[in-house]
């Protein structure tokens, strides 16, 4: 029985040691040296910043890839407004081959030019008013200029050769007018 008891005496021995050495093992990871601190929280910030800038490159790679995708793509709505117009002007092209009626063929024309303007007005496009109104260097473009008609049409657009438009507002095409002298 005494040897039993020997043996279960130095296990328990054998417990408290390897007990005691676990704690102490632990107050020294516990007790970091300011060293290991510095460069476990370097290790930290330098994996926040990598992660930042792998979020930044890949939000410039998706910005880029989508502007790209618009530029390609900005027109097509444009583009499918304009399907249903090439559509009556073929149906018209048909047409004229084998109609005799001459003024219904000029209605049809008519009828597809209203649709047109209608359609592009709807997104925005205003033709410009330059016929009477006084000369401005920042709507029109003087093609030439001739001796005026009347008085009061002096610095004034006598005649537009090619109309201006606006969009949104915004100039797109300045009108090619004659001005009176």
């Amino acid at each position: 029985m005494s040897k039993k008891k020997d043996t279960e005496q130095a296990e328990l021995e054998n417990e408290e040691l390897n007990t005691e050495e676990t704690v102490s093992e632990k107050e020294q990871e516990v007790e970091k040296s300011p060293l290991e601190e510095l460069q476990e929280s370097y290790n930290q910030i330098n994996d926040k910043y990598l992660r930042l800038y792998s979020d930044f490159e890949n939000f410039r790679k998706r910005t880029s890839k989508e502007r790209i995708d618009l530029i390609m793509n900005g027109g097509a709505d444009i583009f499918k407004l304009l399907l249903p117009v090439i559509d009556d002007f073929e149906r018209a092209r048909t047409n004229m081959e084998t109609a005799e009626d001459v003024p219904s063929v000029k209605e049809g024309i008519e009828l597809i030019y209203h649709k047109l303007i209608k359609e592009l007005e709807s997104k925005g496009l205003k033709p410009m008013e330059a016929k009477g109104q006084v000369f401005d260097s920042e709507l029109h473009e003087a093609i030439t200029q001739i001796p005026a008609p009347s008085d009061d049409m002096k610095g004034k657009v006598v005649d537009e050769v090619e109309k201006g438009y606006y969009l949104n507002d915004k100039v797109i095409r300045y009108a090619k007018v004659v001005v009176g002298s």
